[in-house]
């Protein structure tokens, strides 16, 4: 991974106060953008030692600052974080905190503080962790933007309001993050993790296409820390969610684990969002190679994990150390879950496929009687469940092929027979008793090659072909013909629905 040059820095000065230190008239004239410290001419990080320590000293719980476009150190971030401990928990209480445009380097811990009024971070940008673990934010309807090179760290975090959360990070994790109210996720880069995520409301989790503009200029906000790495957003785990108020846009879901996750058939599916599908190189024990299809991450994790060879699980994902083992029924009741969740938001084709991944389970599901198992194996067989128009179509051309060679061998009499007409002479004046009747068909003789004429090949094609539809040829035909035909006008018609049906599955709106 590359690292791209942070842009020049912009040479119009801010909006408030700033404390130039380091300007430069050629390089950077406006130097540090740092707001200044009450009642001095220097931002927190360029204050010198008396004036810094005379402001930290004068800060109480619940304090309102700002320290916009300020360069911290973990250091001098701890120090200010100290003076604003409450003694009464222990952790840093603010009130509204303005931290838009700030510079953190190393691990920014927030954790466990409480923000009373506006948490600003909007343009702010982490080298390292930000860690907002276990912070509550009573007031505030948005945090960010922000652009952070590690992880976004909001475990056990509550919002307690409406919040908009705009990020570009590395990673973001949500676990157990309590959402009292609406909020929406703008994420950037991001591998995500919602384990055991409180969802009291409406949650939409969205991939911004575009980088964000900086409230602090007319700029884009910076995202060297990231570059190197694709913009899109992996959601890595629902498990414990409550899935009702969950909505997913242009999300990758190839990696996610549903696992332990209420109500997954309510979930919203929308955009581009793109899961997990079947290694698509040929089998050791088939010729062909395997349908792609859409699937969930837990499938490939049980497929590795029931491989009889080595080799078997190649081209499947496998399971990270704490994935928890899951048996084919478990796995096929998320399948129906997600399916229906596909089939309300109309996207039948994924819901396909899904349905595909149900059946596909229940097939290996040893719990299962005996009977349903084989007879989800034929239908598996011969056409993929009703979803694979080319598998249904070769058993088709299959046996197609087979019929005309047993009626072109065996099927066709050696001739049409032809209606006769016998009866007895009778003398003058007498009742003349006339009989009609058509001779029992010829079964052929001789060597088979002997029998492949031009003239049989057409008649036993038409045979075949009326069978297909469900017709009777009224070609006569030897005994052996005739039960060929019979099994053909059953066989070959169910064939080509069970192609019409894997069609229809792929186009249905």
């Amino acid at each position: 991974m590359t690292t791209a040059a942070p842009p020049p820095p912009s040479s119009t000065p801010p909006d408030w106060p700033h404390c130039g230190q380091g300007a430069d008239p050629a390089a950077d004239p406006v130097g540090c953008r740092g707001v200044h410290v009450p009642g001095h001419t220097a931002c927190l990080a360029h204050l010198a030692d008396t004036g810094r320590d005379a402001y930290l000293n004068g800060l109480t719980p619940g304090t309102d600052i700002d320290h916009r476009s300020t360069p911290f150190t973990e250091d001098l971030l701890h120090r200010l974080l100290t003076a604003l401990h409450d003694p009464t928990t222990g952790e840093p209480q603010i009130g509204t905190a303005r931290f838009d445009g700030a510079t953190f380097t190393g691990t920014a811990g927030f954790d466990g503080a409480t923000f009373t009024g506006i948490a600003g971070f909007g343009g702010a940008t982490f080298t390292g962790d930000a860690r907002f673990e276990g912070a509550r934010f009573e007031a505030a309807s948005r945090l960010g933007p922000l652009v952070c090179g590690a992880k976004v760290v909001l475990d056990g975090a509550v919002f307690d309001q409406p919040v908009t959360v705009e990020m570009a990070a590395r990673e973001v994790s949500c676990a157990r993050t309590r959402w009292v109210s609406t909020a929406t996720l703008h994420l950037r880069y991001a591998e995500v993790d919602l384990r055991d995520a409180v969802l009291e409301y409406p949650v939409v989790v969205a991939a911004r296409p575009d980088a964000f503009p900086s409230p602090c200029s007319s700029d884009l906000l910076s995202e060297a820390e990231l570059s190197g790495r694709e913009p899109g957003v992996r959601l890595t785990s629902v498990g414990g969610v409550d899935a009702a108020h969950l909505a997913l846009h242009t999300i990758d879901l190839s990696v996610c684990r549903f696992a332990g996750a209420v109500h997954l058939d309510q979930l919203r599916v929308d955009g581009w969002c793109t899961f997990a599908t079947t290694p698509t190189g040929r089998g050791r024990r088939f010729p062909w190679r395997w349908s792609r299809r859409n699937t969930l991450a837990e499938e490939h994790h049980w497929r590795v994990r029931t491989a009889r060879r080595p080799a078997l699980p190649h081209g499947w994902i496998p399971p990270p150390p704490d994935a928890p083992e899951l048996r084919p029924a478990a796995v096929a009741a998320l399948y129906r879950q997600i399916r229906k969740s596909l089939e309300d938001g109309k996207n039948e084709p994924d819901a396909a496929d899904f349905y595909y991944g149900e059946c596909e389970m229940r097939r290996h599901d040893a719990t299962r009687p005996w009977g349903e198992r084989a007879l989800l194996t034929a239908y598996w067989a011969l056409s993929g469940y009703g979803l694979r128009a080319s598998r249904a179509l070769a058993w088709l051309g299959a046996a197609t092929t087979t019929t005309i060679a047993v009626m072109v061998l065996w099927g066709l009499p050696v001739d049409d027979p032809k209606p006769t007409t016998t009866g007895r002479q009778a003398a003058v004046g007498q009742q003349v008793t006339l009989t009609t009747g058509t001779p029992d068909p010829v079964n052929p003789t001789g060597p088979l090659l002997d029998r492949v004429t031009s003239e049989r090949s057409e008649k036993a094609l038409r045979v075949v072909i009326n069978s297909v539809v469900f017709r009777s040829s009224g070609q006569d035909l030897t005994t052996t013909g005739t039960y060929t035909e019979m099994t053909s006008r059953l066989a070959e018609p169910v064939l080509l629905g069970l192609a019409v049906l894997a069609v229809r599955s792929r186009i249905k709106r």
